[in-house]
Protein backbone atom coordinates (compact mmCIF):
# COMPACT_ATOMS: atom_id res chain seq x y z
CA UNK A 1 0.00 0.00 0.00
CA UNK A 2 0.96 3.40 -0.68
CA UNK A 3 1.28 6.33 1.50
CA UNK A 4 -1.82 7.72 0.11
CA UNK A 5 -3.53 4.34 1.36
CA UNK A 6 -3.89 3.15 -2.59
CA UNK A 7 -2.48 -0.30 -3.27
CA UNK A 8 0.69 -0.34 -6.22
CA UNK A 9 -0.18 -2.61 -9.04
CA UNK A 10 1.50 -5.89 -9.22
CA UNK A 11 3.96 -4.91 -11.32
CA UNK A 12 5.57 -2.47 -9.06
CA UNK A 13 4.97 -3.51 -5.75
CA UNK A 14 6.90 -6.95 -7.07
CA UNK A 15 9.54 -4.38 -8.11
CA UNK A 16 9.55 -3.41 -4.46
CA UNK A 17 10.17 -7.07 -3.49
CA UNK A 18 13.77 -7.45 -4.53
CA UNK A 19 16.95 -5.94 -2.72
CA UNK A 20 18.51 -2.79 -4.40
CA UNK A 21 20.80 -4.72 -6.57
CA UNK A 22 22.93 -1.60 -7.40
CA UNK A 23 22.61 -0.17 -3.93
CA UNK A 24 24.27 -3.52 -2.31
CA UNK A 25 27.98 -3.12 -1.24
CA UNK A 26 28.93 -0.36 -3.14
CA UNK A 27 27.56 3.25 -1.91
CA UNK A 28 26.97 4.04 -5.29
CA UNK A 29 23.19 5.03 -6.64
CA UNK A 30 21.66 2.85 -8.23
CA UNK A 31 22.77 2.62 -12.72
CA UNK A 32 19.69 3.78 -14.51
CA UNK A 33 19.68 1.53 -17.55
CA UNK A 34 17.02 3.05 -19.93
CA UNK A 35 15.78 2.63 -23.88
CA UNK A 36 18.18 4.28 -25.96
CA UNK A 37 20.78 3.37 -23.83
CA UNK A 38 23.91 1.18 -25.05
CA UNK A 39 23.38 -2.15 -22.92
CA UNK A 40 26.34 -3.12 -20.38
CA UNK A 41 28.95 -5.97 -21.46
CA UNK A 42 29.06 -9.47 -19.98
CA UNK A 43 30.07 -12.89 -19.78
CA UNK A 44 28.09 -15.75 -17.79
CA UNK A 45 28.23 -19.14 -17.16
CA UNK A 46 25.80 -20.97 -18.44
CA UNK A 47 24.21 -23.24 -15.83
CA UNK A 48 24.36 -26.50 -17.90
CA UNK A 49 28.33 -25.97 -18.49
CA UNK A 50 29.48 -25.35 -22.20
CA UNK A 51 31.40 -22.43 -23.14
CA UNK A 52 30.39 -18.54 -21.22
CA UNK A 53 28.21 -16.30 -23.32
CA UNK A 54 29.61 -13.23 -24.07
CA UNK A 55 27.61 -10.20 -24.56
CA UNK A 56 27.75 -8.20 -26.86
CA UNK A 57 30.21 -10.52 -28.72
CA UNK A 58 28.37 -13.25 -29.34
CA UNK A 59 25.64 -11.80 -30.21
CA UNK A 60 26.34 -8.84 -32.97
CA UNK A 61 23.93 -8.35 -35.06
CA UNK A 62 21.15 -9.84 -33.74
CA UNK A 63 18.44 -8.70 -31.57
CA UNK A 64 18.34 -10.16 -28.06
CA UNK A 65 15.79 -10.42 -24.72
CA UNK A 66 17.79 -10.56 -22.04
CA UNK A 67 15.79 -11.48 -18.43
CA UNK A 68 16.53 -11.31 -14.97
CA UNK A 69 14.75 -13.87 -12.40
CA UNK A 70 15.00 -15.83 -9.68
CA UNK A 71 13.14 -18.84 -8.83
CA UNK A 72 11.15 -17.36 -6.14
CA UNK A 73 9.91 -14.45 -7.91
CA UNK A 74 6.00 -15.22 -8.03
CA UNK A 75 5.89 -14.26 -11.51
CA UNK A 76 8.93 -15.88 -13.24
CA UNK A 77 8.01 -19.04 -14.05
CA UNK A 78 4.74 -18.01 -16.01
CA UNK A 79 6.16 -15.30 -17.53
CA UNK A 80 9.35 -17.50 -18.70
CA UNK A 81 7.06 -20.20 -20.31
CA UNK A 82 5.18 -17.06 -22.45
CA UNK A 83 8.67 -15.71 -23.57
CA UNK A 84 9.26 -19.07 -24.51
CA UNK A 85 6.41 -19.47 -26.78
CA UNK A 86 7.52 -16.39 -28.14
CA UNK A 87 11.04 -17.58 -28.76
CA UNK A 88 9.80 -20.18 -30.38
CA UNK A 89 7.48 -18.22 -32.97
CA UNK A 90 10.49 -16.20 -33.55
CA UNK A 91 13.92 -17.45 -33.31
CA UNK A 92 14.14 -18.40 -37.07
CA UNK A 93 13.98 -14.59 -37.58
CA UNK A 94 16.91 -14.10 -35.37
CA UNK A 95 15.51 -13.51 -31.85
CA UNK A 96 17.39 -14.69 -28.61
CA UNK A 97 17.11 -15.04 -25.40
CA UNK A 98 19.34 -14.93 -22.43
CA UNK A 99 17.66 -15.59 -19.33
CA UNK A 100 20.35 -14.11 -16.76
CA UNK A 101 19.68 -15.65 -12.50
CA UNK A 102 20.19 -12.96 -10.03
CA UNK A 103 21.45 -14.57 -6.91
CA UNK A 104 21.25 -18.10 -6.97
CA UNK A 105 23.34 -21.07 -7.37
CA UNK A 106 23.98 -23.52 -10.32
CA UNK A 107 22.00 -26.13 -8.18
CA UNK A 108 19.07 -24.17 -7.99
CA UNK A 109 18.72 -22.78 -11.55
CA UNK A 110 19.16 -26.46 -13.31
CA UNK A 111 15.97 -27.45 -10.64
CA UNK A 112 13.98 -24.80 -11.81
CA UNK A 113 14.98 -25.17 -15.71
CA UNK A 114 13.74 -28.75 -15.23
CA UNK A 115 10.49 -27.64 -13.64
CA UNK A 116 9.64 -25.16 -16.42
CA UNK A 117 11.64 -26.27 -19.27
CA UNK A 118 12.52 -23.60 -21.47
CA UNK A 119 15.29 -24.21 -23.82
CA UNK A 120 16.96 -20.61 -24.25
CA UNK A 121 20.32 -20.14 -22.61
CA UNK A 122 19.80 -20.14 -18.03
CA UNK A 123 23.00 -17.77 -17.36
CA UNK A 124 24.24 -17.44 -13.69
CA UNK A 125 24.77 -14.20 -11.83
CA UNK A 126 25.44 -15.16 -8.14
CA UNK A 127 27.11 -12.44 -6.85
CA UNK A 128 24.31 -10.29 -8.85
CA UNK A 129 27.28 -8.07 -10.88
CA UNK A 130 25.28 -8.44 -14.29
CA UNK A 131 22.29 -7.48 -12.60
CA UNK A 132 23.97 -4.87 -10.63
CA UNK A 133 25.03 -3.53 -13.96
CA UNK A 134 21.89 -3.98 -15.71
CA UNK A 135 20.13 -1.63 -12.73
CA UNK A 136 18.14 -4.46 -12.00
CA UNK A 137 15.82 -3.37 -8.53
CA UNK A 138 13.10 -5.79 -9.24
CA UNK A 139 12.04 -9.25 -10.60
CA UNK A 140 11.20 -9.98 -12.69
CA UNK A 141 12.94 -7.29 -15.50
CA UNK A 142 13.39 -7.96 -19.36
CA UNK A 143 15.26 -5.58 -21.45
CA UNK A 144 14.91 -5.80 -25.31
CA UNK A 145 18.56 -4.90 -26.56
CA UNK A 146 18.93 -4.56 -30.86
CA UNK A 147 21.39 -5.97 -32.87
CA UNK A 148 23.75 -2.72 -32.24
CA UNK A 149 23.40 -3.18 -28.43
CA UNK A 150 21.06 -0.66 -28.05
CA UNK A 151 18.43 -0.71 -25.31
CA UNK A 152 15.14 -0.79 -26.91
CA UNK A 153 12.67 -2.00 -24.44
CA UNK A 154 12.21 -2.27 -21.13
CA UNK A 155 9.85 -4.47 -18.67
CA UNK A 156 9.82 -4.24 -14.99
CA UNK A 157 7.22 -6.67 -13.23
CA UNK A 158 4.71 -9.00 -14.91
CA UNK A 159 3.83 -8.72 -18.16
CA UNK A 160 2.14 -11.01 -20.72
CA UNK A 161 2.81 -13.35 -23.45
CA UNK A 162 1.68 -10.51 -25.76
CA UNK A 163 3.38 -7.95 -24.07
CA UNK A 164 6.33 -9.68 -24.71
CA UNK A 165 5.34 -10.36 -28.17
CA UNK A 166 5.49 -7.15 -29.39
CA UNK A 167 8.26 -6.06 -27.99
CA UNK A 168 10.16 -8.75 -29.60
CA UNK A 169 8.36 -7.95 -33.14
CA UNK A 170 9.58 -4.26 -32.76
CA UNK A 171 13.10 -5.69 -32.36
CA UNK A 172 12.96 -7.94 -35.37
CA UNK A 173 11.75 -4.85 -37.89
Amino acid sequence: MTRTGRFLPRHLALACLFPLLAACGSGEPARQLNTGDIAPTFAAERATGGPPVHFPAGYAARPLVIRFWADWCRYCEGEMKAIEAVYQRHRERGLEVLAVNVGQDRKTVLAFGAKIGVSYPLLLDEPARIGKDYGVVGLPTTYFIDGKGVVRGKIVGEADEATFERHALALLK
